[in-house]
C-alpha cells in the first residue's frame, strides 16, 4: 500500500530530533551519513512469494482472516511451491501506542495479538510478514514508526516477524534537507535497526513509489537497494473491488513502468511492480496468467492478494504453474528486458541458469495478433534448431529459429528456449489472419499456417467457426504441402449480425491439422478478434454506472469503484435536481432525469454517441474517480475527425483546475455504502471542453477508454 493520492502527504517537522541508528549505537545524523550503513544482508536470494491481504481486504482484515487465507495456501498446495510469507497490511494496528511507546494490535480484531499471530504461521511452515510506515504515521491514520526504529523493529522481532515491509506515507521533510534526504533517513534508520536485532527479516521499502517519475527515481532505488532486499518503486496495483478494465488497466500499467528498471534490479535486490490478482473478479484467464507470466520474466516477487480461500481452479493453476515459477525463481536472477516492441506488443527474453532463455510474446492490445520473434533476437547462441516449451500449455515443439505464436488480446505466450532441439519433436507452427477487406469485398479473412520447423506440413487443412449468427464460407479449406519455413494461404468471407448499441466483441477460431514428416498428425489454432462499435443514440442510452443516490439508499452507488456515490440531498442544495439545468463557465447541460439510484452517467470505455450540431466547442460535465485523460474523437458528417484530451479532477481532495477542468458546483459531503459521510469536505462536479472543428456538422463523438472518468452530460456550443 501507498498513498492513494498523486502526490505524497508530507508535513515539514521543525527543528526534528535526529533519528537514532541502531547498528551504532548513537545519535544517527542521517543526511551525512546514511551511506556508510552496513549493506542489507541478502535475506531474499530469489523473489519473495507469498500472500498480502491489501489488495483485496483493504482495512476489512482480522484474526480468521489471515490465519484463513494462510491455510489456504497450505491446502491448496502454493505454500509448497515457494508462496511462503503471510504478510499483513495497514490496519491491523489500534490508534495509539501503549504507555510504553510500543505498537499494539487492535484487540478486537486481532484478540490474541501478533506474537500469536506468528506462532500459528510458523506452525503452518509460514513465514510471517507485517507492515509499517516510515512516516508519522502510516496510509490508514496508524501510529507510524518515526522516531521509534529500534523499538519497533525489537518488538516485530519478538513477534518472530520475518519480514518488513515500510510504507512511506506522511515522512516529514526536515529543514534543510530534500525530500530524499528525509525519506533516505528513515529508511537507513529502520534497516540499521532491523540488523540490529540480529534477526533474520527480509526489508521490502516503499520509497520508490513515492519519487516515480521525478528526477531522482533511480537514486532513490539505488539506495534502496543498499537498505534493503526489495523496493516498490512505483503505483499500486488495482483493488479487488475496482472493475475488470481497471484491474486490466493497473496490470499494464505497473508492468510498463516496471519493465525499463531491469538495469537497477540485481540478483537477490528485487524490483516490486506490487500484487497479484489472480483469482479477483471481472479478470479473464489470459490477463491473470499475463500477469504471473510478466511478473515471473520480470523477476519480480510473487505476492497474491486475493481470497485464497475461494480461489478458483482456474486461477491456483496460473499461480501455481511450477514451470513459470521457476522462471521467476531461477538462480541466475536477472530481470528479463524487452527485446522487440511493436503496435500493440512487447517481446521480452530473459537468461536463465543453465543457458535456455525465456521468453514472452505479450499482446498488450485488444484484438488477437501473430507476434514473431527469432532465437537470435531474444539473445541465443546459433543453432542449428531450438527446443520451444509453451510453459502454460507445455506443448514442445522445435523451431530453425522463429518464435511465433498467435496470442489473444490481453494474453501472454510464455516459452522456454533451449538451443539443439531434440529429434522427434514436432515442428512449430502459427496460425495466422490478415485483414484483406474491401469497400467491394467486406469480411474477407487471408488466413495463413506457418511452418517455423524442419519437417514439411502434409494434408493440411483449416477450419473456421464463430459464434451463433455468423457465417463462415468457406468454413474448411484444403491448404498444399507447406515447405520447411514456408506457408500457406486461403481466404474466406466472414459475416455476422450488426451488434447491439456498444462495443461487441466476437471471436473467430481457425484451426489447422496437418501431417508433420511420417504419420504424425498435428493442429494448431489462431483467433481473430471482431470488434463491432454501434453508437449510442444518445448519452443517457449509454449510462453504465450509479453516480448519485439517495441517503436513504445508499447502497446502489458505485462511482467510485468503492460503492461511494454523490448524495442526491447534497446535489439538490446545491441547486441540482432530475432534468435540472446546469449553467457553469459558460456552458449550458441537463443534468441526467435519471431516479437516484439508477445509472446516471458514463463511465468512458470508448463509447461513440451519436450527438448533431455545429459550434466551436463540445462541452462535457463530469468528475474523475482517478486521476487520468483520455482522448475524444469526434465524427463529422463528411467523414473527417478532429481529437482533444478530456479529463477532469478527481471528485475529491484534489486541485480543482486539472487538465485545465473548471469547477461547475460542489456538494459538501457523499453517501457512502453505509450511509451519507464526509461531511464538510468538497466533492465537485466540473466542466471541460474539447475544440470542434469550425463550419462542420457533428456526427458522433467517441469517449475516451478511461473507466476513471466520468461523464453526465455533453453539450455543443455555438
Amino acid at each position: 500500500m501507498s498513498s492513494p493520492f498523486p502526490r505524497r502527504v508530507r508535513a515539514a517537522v521543525a527543528g526534528a530530533a535526529a533519528l537514532a541508528a541502531a547498528s551504532a549505537g548513537l545519535l544517527f545524523a542521517p543526511s551525512a551519513h546514511a551511506a556508510a550503513v552496513t549493506q542489507y544482508p541478502n535475506f531474499a536470494p530469489t523473489p519473495p512469494m507469498g500472500w498480502n491481504d491489501w489488495s483485496y481486504y483493504q482495512c476489512g482484515i482480522n484474526e480468521q482472516t489471515i490465519l484463513g487465507n494462510a491455510h489456504a495456501l497450505v491446502s491448496s498446495g502454493l505454500a509448497k511451491k515457494g508462496y511462503d510469507t503471510v504478510t499483513i497490511d495497514d490496519c491491523w494496528m489500534a490508534q495509539q501506542r501503549d504507555a510504553n511507546g510500543e505498537l499494539v494490535a487492535n484487540p478486537t480484531l486481532f484478540p490474541h495479538g501478533m506474537a500469536y499471530v506468528g506462532q500459528q504461521l510458523h506452525k503452518l511452515g509460514l513465514k510471517f510478514g507485517i507492515y509499517e510506515d516510515a512516516g508519522t504515521s502510516t496510509c490508514g491514520g496508524f501510529p507510524g514508526s518515526l522516531d521509534h526504529w529500534q523499538q519497533d523493529a525489537d518488538l516485530f522481532a519478538s513477534w518472530g516477524v520475518d519480514y518488513v515491509k515500510l510504507d512511506g506515507c506522511n515522512v516529514p521533510t526536515k529543514p534543510g534537507e530534500t525530500d530524499e534526504q528525509s525519506y533516505r533517513d528513515t529508511y537507513a534508520a529502520m534497516s540499521a535497526a532491523l540488523l540490529n536485532t540480529h534477526r533474520r527479516i527480509v526489508f521490502s521499502i516503499s520509497a520508490p513509489a513515492y519519487f516515480q517519475g521525478e528526477a531522482n527515481w533511480d537514486s532513490v532505488i539505488r539506495w534502496s537497494a543498499q537498505y534493503g532486499n526489495l523496493w516498490r518503486e512505483g503505483a499500486d496495483i488495482a483493488l479487488g473491488q475496482d472493475t475488470g478494465a481497471d484491474k486490466w488497466a493497473s496490470i499494464d500499467y505497473n508492468y510498463g513502468y516496471n519493465v525499463g528498471l531491469a538495469a537497477l534490479q540485481r540478483p537477490g535486490r528485487w524490483n516490486d511492480p506490487d500484487f497479484l490478482l489472480a483469482g479477483d473478479s471481472g479478470l479473464s484467464r489470459d490477463e491473470i496468467q499475463s500477469q504471473v507470466s510478466l511478473w515471473a520474466m520480470m523477476a519480480a516477487p510473487l505476492i497474491s492478494s486475493t481470497d485464497l480461500t475461494h480461489l478458483s481452479p482456474a486461477a491456483l493453476a496460473v499461480l501455481g504453474n511450477r514451470d513459470v515459477i521457476a522462471v521467476d525463481q531461477d538462480r541466475l536472477g536477472v530481470q528479463g528486458r524487452i527485446v522487440q516492441h511493436g503496435t500493440g506488443y512487447d517481446v521480452l527474453s530473459k537468461p536463465l541458469a543453465n543457458g535456455d532463455r525465456a521468453v514472452a510474446l505479450f499482446n498488450s492490445s485488444d484484438t488477437a495478433q501473430t507476434i514473431t520473434t527469432t532465437a537470435a533476437r531474444a539473445g541465443l547462441r546459433s543453432a542449428a534448431g531450438y527446443r520451444l516449451e509453451n510453459l502454460v500449455t507445455h506443448q514442445v515443439t522445435a523451431t530453425t529459429g522463429v518464435i511465433a505464436a498467435d496470442v489473444p488480446p490481453h494474453a501472454t505466450v510464455l516459452v522456454r528456449v533451449h538451443p539443439g532441439a531434440g529429434r522427434g519433436l514436432a515442428p512449430a507452427t502459427t496460425v495466422s489472419w490478415h485483414d484483406v477487406s474491401t469497400a467491394r469485398q467486406p469480411g474477407r479473412y487471408r488466413i495463413t499456417l506457418a511452418d517455423h520447423g524442419a519437417v514439411a506440413l502434409t494434408d493440411a487443412s483449416v477450419h473456421v467457426s464463430g459464434p451463433a449468427g455468423w457465417t463462415v464460407s468457406p468454413s474448411t479449406l484444403r491448404l498444399p504441402r507447406v515447405a520447411a519455413g514456408g506457408s500457406a494461404s486461403a481466404t474466406v468471407t466472414v459475416r455476422g449480425p450488426e451488434g447491439a448499441p456498444g462495443t461487441t466483441v466476437t471471436t473467430l477460431d481457425a484451426t489447422a491439422r496437418y501431417r508433420a514428416g511420417s504419420a504424425r498428425t498435428d493442429s494448431v489454432a489462431g483467433e481473430r478478434t471482431i470488434v463491432q462499435v454501434v453508437p449510442f443514440p444518445s448519452l443517457a442510452a449509454a449510462f453504465d454506472n450509479v453516480g448519485a443516490t439517495s441517503e436513504s439508499a445508499t447502497t446502489a452507488g458505485n462511482f467510485d469503484g468503492g460503492g461511494d456515490s454523490y448524495s442526491t440531498e447534497a446535489l439538490a442544495k446545491a441547486g441540482v435536481t432530475p432534468g435540472a439545468t446546469v449553467s457553469a463557465n459558460g456552458l449550458s447541460f441537463t443534468w441526467p432525469s435519471a431516479a437516484p439510484g439508477t445509472a446516471d452517467n458514463v463511465s468512458t470505455s470508448g463509447q461513440e454517441i451519436t450527438l448533431t450540431g455545429k459550434g466551436s466547442t463540445l462541452g462535457f460535465l463530469g468528475a474523475e474517480a482517478g486521476f487520468v485523460s483520455g482522448t475524444v474523437t469526434v465524427t463529422y458528417t463528411d467523414g473527417t475527425t478532429s481529437t482533444g484530451q478530456l479529463g477532469f479532477p478527481n471528485w475529491c481532495c484534489a486541485p480543482t483546475d486539472a487538465y485545465g477542468a473548471k469547477t461547475a458546483f460542489t456538494t459538501d459531503h457523499r453517501n457512502t455504502p453505509t450511509g451519507p459521510a464526509n461531511f464538510g469536505i468538497s466533492y465537485g462536479v466540473f466542466t471541460n471542453t474539447v475544440p470542434l472543428t469550425p463550419g462542420k456538422t457533428v456526427q458522433a463523438v467517441t469517449l475516451p477508454d478511461a473507466p476513471a472518468i466520468h461523464v453526465f452530460a455533453l453539450t455543443i456550443q455555438p
